[in-house]
Parts: structure tokens; C-alpha cells; sequence
């Protein structure tokens, strides 16, 4: 699988996909409410932005980690996949970067972190076992108190994407790659692991972690790529606005691309 991965990330522009202007919805939502929690753990714990400590596993290029970094935090990222890790480096700011696995964060000791992001790894760990692991690994390293940001992809953006707007539905269908209930059997050679709602709520139960907030990172951005390209700067603005807006009501849920589970360590 390693392999697998590594060969598609060698070859997938992430930094293009995260600068495209549905990355650029996803990024903006995610950040609003990184900096959100960032701000409460300041307030609370009476610190200042160069004394936060924040772990990003599953690091990819540096998106998260570099703009965070810039921002005055103590960032710390993971990534397994070296071509990533190279670009993260390239960039030459204060992160700290490692090559690794999320499910083995033994470079850290326990309770490290004031808040942990995982943003990836869940995309690519199949079954549940694995992303307990990963998570209760993130749970380890943050302190009491803590977060944890845990980003997955969604089940539905999936079916309606692949299996009907590229018109693969009777493959798929015939492949045995959904149930009767539509939900997406993936393995390991698919790179991907989609969820629904409740898988996420099992994960997270498993870890007896606290949900503090979850949201819908992207909502519609990745339905609507074309459309959102067409906007000129200030109609794309209100696009976010509209997002960040609407991204924790309970009915959209599970509709877009990428949801982000915020988790809370209890003291």
C-alpha cells in the first residue's frame, strides 16, 4: 500500500489541488477554525502563539504546517511520503519536519502537543483498526485539554462523483465496490477510504474522545469546480463567506468532499 501511495503522491500535484479554488475554500474554512481553537487554547492556558506546540500528521506539502508556521506557532509535521516531505522542506520555514506514520508517532511523548491536526492519514488507512490507531495516537501526544483535528473524505462525494458523474455506477456496481446501501468497500489498492457520518462517529467513540465541533470543510466546492472558476475575486470572496457560513449545519453534513472532526482530550 506504501508503495501505492507514495508512487500516486510522486505523481499528484498537491500543491496545485490545494491552491485551486476548491482547495482554496477547504484551506480557508479549515484554517477559520484552526486559528479558532488555536485562540482558545491561548486564553485559556494564558499563551502565546511561539509557546502553542501543534503536531500536523500527515503533513503533505505544508500547507497547514508553513502557514501556521508563519503565523508564530511551535509546528511540527509528519508526513510518509517523501516527495511531500521534500516539497515541506523546500520551503524553508521553522517547521520541524519528519518522515512518518500516524499510526506510530513514537518519536513524541505523551501529551507533546496543545493540538494535533490530521489531515490526510484518514483519507488512506483502511478499516477501522487503522484509524483508531492513528487516532489514538493523535490522543497520546496532545495534552489534556487538547484538540485534535481529524479530516476524512465522504462516502457521497464519492458515489456521486465517480460512480455517477463519470458514469462508472455499473462497474462499480458489478466490482462489488458498494453495498446495497451505496456505501463505498474500498481496499487498499482503491488509495482512498471513504466514510459516512456514523463510521466517523465509531472511530471516534472507539478513542473516547470528546467532540467538541464538527464541520463540513468544503460543502458543494468539488461538485461545482468549473463554476467556482468562473468567479471573478469578489464573487469567489462570498463563495467562502457562504461556506463558512453554513459548514456546521447538521443537513449538509456528509455532503461535500472533506469533513473535519474536532476532538477534545479530557482533562
Amino acid at each position: 500500500m506504501m508503495t501505492e501511495l507514495e508512487a500516486y503522491y510522486n505523481k499528484f500535484n498537491e500543491e496545485k489541488r490545494l491552491n485551486s479554488r476548491h482547495g482554496q475554500v477547504e484551506f480557508a474554512v479549515s484554517m477559520t477554525y484552526i486559528k479558532k481553537y488555536l485562540d482558545r487554547i491561548a486564553e485559556d492556558k494564558s499563551k502565546s502563539p511561539e509557546d502553542i506546540k501543534i503536531l500536523d500528521v500527515g503533513a503533505g506539502t505544508g500547507r497547514y504546517s508553513v502557514a501556521l508556521a508563519d503565523m508564530g506557532y511551535d509546528v511540527t509535521a509528519l508526513e510518509l511520503v517523501k516527495h511531500n516531505l521534500g516539497l515541506l522542506k523546500a520551503k524553508k520555514s521553522s517547521v520541524k519536519a519528519y518522515q512518518g506514520n500516524a499510526m506510530k508517532l513514537k518519536r513524541f511523548n505523551d501529551e507533546s502537543f496543545d493540538l494535533v491536526l490530521v489531515f490526510g492519514p484518514m483519507y488512506h488507512l483502511f478499516g477501522d483498526d487503522d484509524k483508531v490507531k492513528a487516532l489514538s495516537e493523535a490522543k497520546r501526544v496532545v495534552k489534556k485539554g487538547g484538540y485534535i483535528l481529524v479530516a476524512y473524505v465522504m462516502n457521497e462525494y464519492s458515489v456521486i462523483s465517480y460512480a455517477f458523474k463519470e458514469k462508472h455506477i455499473l462497474e462499480v456496481i458489478a466490482d462489488g465496490r458498494l453495498d446495497e446501501d451505496f456505501h463505498t468497500r474500498n481496499k487498499p489498492s482503491d488509495l482512498y477510504d471513504y466514510v459516512r457520518l456514523e463510521d466517523i462517529d465509531r472511530i471516534r467513540d472507539a478513542c473516547q474522545l470528546e467532540r467538541d465541533l464538527i464541520i463540513s470543510a468544503d460543502g458543494a466546492a468539488d461538485y461545482i469546480r468549473p463554476y467556482l472558476n468562473k468567479l471573478d475575486d469578489e464573487e469567489f470572496k462570498y463563495f467562502i463567506d457562504y461556506q463558512l457560513a453554513i459548514c456546521e449545519r447538521k443537513e449538509l453534513l456528509g455532503a461535500g468532499s472533506h469533513i473535519v472532526d474536532i476532538l477534545r482530550k479530557s482533562l
